[in-house]
């Protein structure tokens, strides 16, 4: 194994934890700036009114986006795991 391919496989293991965190990071994102507008127009500066909208947001994402996720990365490990004589060689 030359060091070219364990930077590929590397690369590749991270774009794949990035595009099954994404959709959670952005309905994270989007619910803390509606949260933020909200708190600033409101002029309400209670801090866990920020936590309790994202941990929701977020698990309700992960709820739907659950089987994508999971297909995502089972698809990657089969991928690993099915090349592995290859890669031993």
């Amino acid at each position: 194994m030359s060091s070219e391919f364990i930077i590929g496989l590397a690369g590749q293991a991270v774009y794949t934890v990035l595009k099954v965190s994404a959709p959670m990071l952005l309905i994270g994102l989007t619910v803390g700036l509606i949260v933020s507008i909200f708190q600033a127009t409101t002029q309400i500066q209670e801090q866990t009114l920020a936590f309790i909208p994202k941990i929701v947001a977020v698990l309700i994402s992960l709820l739907i986006f659950g089987p994508w996720i999971l297909s995502t990365l089972v698809d990657f490990t089969y991928g690993i795991l099915n090349n592995l004589a290859n890669y031993i060689s």
